[in-house]
């Protein structure tokens, strides 16, 4: 962080007081503006009050489990969102990233860790912006990149801002094949290590809202051992 640039702000959401307050000291240790809530059916309130750049958020809280908040958080908030528990199976982590979670670290995590997953998040987020100013349509369907509106036909389709951010990659590249390798490179700014489901469970989330199909997709293309083409010319029906 520069002298001139503001603290990221940061959500807590975490009912561990004695953890809860040793996150927010290393937290604040490193240039951060942190606030603690600690009931999951107090965040959404919350937000009216405070604009944070990210939510940390556990999943084990009272009034609202945090897996059922994720679901509801990208309704009211665009920005990244770390989920953070005990329960560290691959289930566990999968449920999470497919109910919109852009993270997840296993407890007890690493403070440095922590900060760097944050930090990498927020990063990601600045990085995130469309290139171009202009709109893109591929028969019936239009992308506008200001609003982040969506049109397929007569309908608007509704898409989390990091389903948009990854429609907006394949789309600005309609016809080639991009690769997992270059995807998680421009979206996440990590290395894709082979294993790692995230864009995975966008590509599938992109393809239920945008009518393609799960089976056998002719929009959103899977080229194997490859990478995913978006179709140009798959949206006139």
């Amino acid at each position: 962080m520069t002298p001139t640039q503001a603290p990221h702000r940061v959500l807590l959401v975490e009912d561990d007081t004695r953890l809860a307050n040793l996150i927010l000291d290393y937290l604040k240790l490193n240039g951060m503006h942190v606030e603690i809530e600690r009931r999951g059916d107090t965040v959404l309130s919350r937000l009216i009050t405070y604009q944070p750049d990210i939510i940390l958020l556990d999943i084990m809280l009272p009034g609202m489990d945090g897996l059922s908040l994720c679901e509801k958080l990208p309704e009211y908030f665009a920005g990244p969102i770390l989920l953070m528990s005990a329960l560290g199976s691959s289930e566990d982590q999968i449920r999470g990233l497919e109910l919109g979670a852009d993270d997840y670290v296993v407890k007890p995590v690493d403070p440095a860790l922590l900060v760097a997953r944050i930090n990498n998040l927020l990063r990601r987020q600045q990085q995130q912006q469309p290139a171009s100013s202009h709109c893109l349509s591929f028969g019936k369907l239009s992308i506008d990149p200001h609003t982040q509106a969506i049109h397929l036909g007569s309908s608007d389709i509704d898409l989390t801002s990091h389903e948009f951010e990854l429609l907006w990659l394949l789309a600005s590249q309609a016809g080639q094949v991009l690769s997992r390798q270059y995807i998680y490179h421009y979206l996440l700014n990590i290395d894709f290590d082979g294993k790692d489901r995230k864009i995975d469970v966008r590509i599938s989330r992109l393809r239920k809202k945008l009518g393609d199909s799960l089976d056998t997709p002719f929009r959103i293309k899977t080229v194997w051992g490859q990478g995913y083409l978006f179709a140009p010319g798959a949206w006139n029906n």
